[in-house]
C-alpha cells in the first residue's frame, strides 16, 4: 500500500532519525518503507531555542490492504494515497499557419515556451532584454556606476525580475502544475530540495544557470529564443490577432500569442490602451526596504544568533492599520541578502532585494509595504497607476541626488521625523545611499501607516526599529497597477488569440505562480490550436 504521512515531526537535530522514527511509530523494520519521498518540510520554531522539522512524507509498505487499514485508524496523520489523476487533453478546433510567438522570458513566458515546445509547437520568443549572461554583466555595471541600460536591466532581461531577487518559489496558490514547475527547475539545476521544502528557494547565482538551461531546451525542442526584441505593437483583424511588430521594423505574422511582459512593462500597456485592448486598474502595495543584521532576525526567531542545521531566520509579518484601514506587510523577504537597484526608466530609484542560495551576507532585508487602491491615483485614467508609481520613484531618484543613489534613514529617525546624521550604517545598496527623510519619498498616508506598522512588528521580533536598523526607498513595484481582461479560454476579452500571461497580466506574484499562470495559458492555446505542420 502507498502512504502518505502528514505532521511527522522530528527535532532538527535528529532529522538523520527520520526513517527510524517512521519505523518505530510504524511498528515496522525499517527496511519495510520503500520509496520515500518528501512532499513537505517546514520549521516550528514556536518553542526556540527547540526546532522541530515537520514533515509530510509518502512511503509505501508491502503490506496487505487489511493490515494497512489497521494503520490508517491507529496512526494520526497517516492517510492512503490517492492515485494520480491523468490530465486529459482536449482535442483542438482551429488549426495555425504559423509558429505560436511568446513575448517575454520570465517564468511565464518560459514555461509557456517551454510547453509549447515539448507539445511540438516550436514557438518562437521574444525578449525585449538581453540574454541572462549579458544581462547579468549590465546589471552589474548599473550597480556599480549608476549607467542603466532600460531594456537590460534588474526588471527586463532573460529569467524576468525573479532572476535578481531571493528565488523564492513561495506561493499560496494550490494548483497540479506547481510540481512540473519545481521539477523543471531541479531538472536545469535547482537544489532537489526545492521539491518537498515549505519555503523554497534558489537563490539568484544558481537561478541564472537554470534559465539559461530552460532556454537551451526550448531550443532543443525546436523552440527559438531571440534577445533585443521589443515587442512594439500588436496587429488584430476582426478581432483575431493577425502579427505582432519587432522593435517598430519586423512584421511578424501570428494567429496566436503568450504576452508575458512582467509588472514592468508599461510601454505596453500604453500601445494595449492604445489599441482599445480591455484593461483594468488594480492596487498594489509601496513602501521602503528594511535591512537589520541577521543575527538579530535569527535570534528573535530562533532563540539564538546562528544555527547551522537550519539557515538563517526569515519573518512575515502582518498589520491592518485601525486608523486608516490600509494594510501593511513585509514583502520579498530576503534572508543572507541585499538591497539592490531595480530601476527600469531613466530618473527614478526602484530597490529590491536579493539573495545568493549560500544566504551567507550577515545582513536580512525585506519590503515593508502599505496597500494602495485605485482610489489614492490622482485620475481615473486606466495607466493613472504606473503614473502614481513613477511619480514617487521620480521624487526618490532626486532625493538620491541624481544619481541613482537611494535616499535612506535609520528606522529610529524616520520613526522621528528627522535626517539620519553621521550615517555610518552598513546598507547594501549599489550605486550607494543618501541620508534623507524617507517621509519626503511616500505619500503621507503611506508614511504614517508604515511608522505605525514598524512600531508594530518591533513587538513581534525584538530589535525591528532598534539602532542597527536602515530603511532605503523605494519599493514601488510589488505587483501590476492593471490587469489584462481575459476570459474563460484564456484570452484577452478584445483579442481572440492573445494570452495574457503572468505578473505583467495581473494574474501571479512571485516565480511559482507566473510560471504556473504560463503553463495554463500554453495549456489553453494548445486545447484551441493544432500545432503548425
Amino acid at each position: 500500500m502507498d502512504f502518505i504521512w502528514t505532521s511527522l515531526r522530528i527535532p532538527v537535530e535528529n532529522d538523520d532519525l527520520l526513517t527510524v522514527t517512521m519505523a518505530r511509530k510504524l511498528k515496522v523494520p525499517e527496511a519495510m518503507i520503500q520509496g520515500l519521498r518528501f512532499l513537505r518540510r517546514s520549521l516550528d520554531a514556536r518553542k526556540k531555542p527547540h526546532l522541530v522539522f515537520d514533515y509530510t512524507v509518502q512511503f509505501s509498505l508491502g503490506i496487505p490492504k487489511k493490515e494497512g487499514s489497521r494503520l490508517l485508524s491507529r496512526i494520526p496523520g497517516l492517510k492512503e494515497a490517492p492515485p494520480e489523476v491523468p490530465v486529459v487533453w482536449s482535442k483542438p478546433c482551429k488549426k495555425l499557419k504559423h509558429r505560436p510567438v511568446v513575448v517575454g522570458s520570465g517564468p511565464a513566458g518560459y514555461f509557456a515556451a517551454l510547453a509549447l515546445a515539448r507539445r511540438g509547437y516550436r514557438p518562437i520568443v521574444l525578449e525585449r532584454g538581453d540574454s541572462v549572461e549579458e544581462r547579468t554583466r549590465k546589471v552589474q555595471e548599473f550597480w556599480q556606476t549608476g549607467r542603466l541600460d532600460t531594456e537590460s536591466n534588474v526588471q527586463f532581461g532573460e529569467g524576468g525580475a525573479g532572476t535578481f531577487s531571493d528565488g523564492k518559489l513561495t506561493t499560496r496558490i494550490q494548483d497540479r502544475r506547481i510540481t512540473e514547475v519545481l521539477e523543471t527547475f531541479v531538472k536545469h539545476g535547482a537544489p532537489p530540495e526545492i521539491l518537498f521544502l515549505a519555503k523554497p528557494h534558489i537563490g539568484t547565482d544558481i537561478l541564472k544557470d537554470v534559465v539559461r538551461g530552460i532556454r537551451q531546451e526550448i531550443i532543443s525542442l525546436g523552440g527559438e529564443v531571440r534577445f533585443r526584441a521589443k515587442v512594439t505593437a500588436l496587429k488584430s483583424l476582426s478581432g483575431q490577432i493577425q502579427s505582432v511588430t519587432v522593435n517598430g521594423q519586423v512584421e511578424i505574422p501570428v494567429e496566436a500569442i503568450v504576452l508575458a511582459v512582467g509588472h514592468s512593462a508599461r510601454d505596453v500597456y500604453g500601445f494595449l490602451h492604445d489599441r482599445e485592448i480591455a484593461l483594468e486598474r488594480k492596487g498594489f502595495a509601496i513602501g521602503l526596504r528594511i535591512e537589520h543584521p541577521q543575527a538579530m532576525v535569527n535570534l528573535a526567531q530562533y532563540g539564538v544568533e546562528e544555527h547551522p542545521l537550519v539557515g538563517p531566520a526569515d519573518y512575515q509579518l502582518t498589520f491592518k492599520d485601525s486608523m486608516t484601514g490600509r494594510g501593511a506587510y513585509a514583502f520579498c523577504m530576503c534572508p543572507g541578502g541585499k538591497v539592490v537597484a531595480a530601476a527600469s526608466e531613466e530618473g527614478g530609484v526602484v530597490t529590491n532585494g536579493m539573495s545568493e542560495y549560500s544566504r551567507d551576507t550577515n545582513y536580512a532585508n525585506s519590503a515593508i509595504v502599505v496597500t494602495i487602491g485605485t482610489d489614492d491615483f490622482a485620475t481615473p485614467h486606466l495607466l493613472a497607476g504606473l503614473e502614481f508609481q513613477r511619480t514617487w520613484e521620480r521624487k526618490a531618484f532626486a532625493a538620491g541626488g541624481f544619481s541613482y543613489r537611494a535616499p535612506a534613514q535609520r528606522v529610529q529617525d524616520f520613526l522621528a521625523g528627522r535626517v539620519s546624521d553621521n550615517f555610518d550604517l552598513p546598507a547594501s545598496y549599489l550605486p550607494g545611499i543618501v541620508p534623507y527623510d524617507l517621509h519626503g519619498v511616500l505619500p503621507q498616508e503611506v508614511g504614517d501607516v508604515l511608522g505605525r506598522a514598524l512600531q508594530a512588528f518591533d513587538g513581534k521580533i525584538h530589535g525591528f526599529t532598534g539602532p542597527r536598523a536602515t530603511l532605503t526607498g523605494i519599493e514601488s513595484r510589488t505587483s501590476s497597477p492593471l490587469r489584462i481582461v481575459r476570459n474563460e479560454r484564456g484570452e484577452s476579452i478584445s483579442i481572440a488569440g492573445l494570452y495574457p500571461a503572468g505578473e505583467g497580466a495581473g494574474y501571479a506574484g512571485g516565480i511559482t505562480s507566473a510560471a504556473v499562470d504560463g503553463l495554463r495559458m500554453a495549456e489553453h492555446l494548445m486545447a484551441q490550436y493544432a500545432m503548425v505542420e
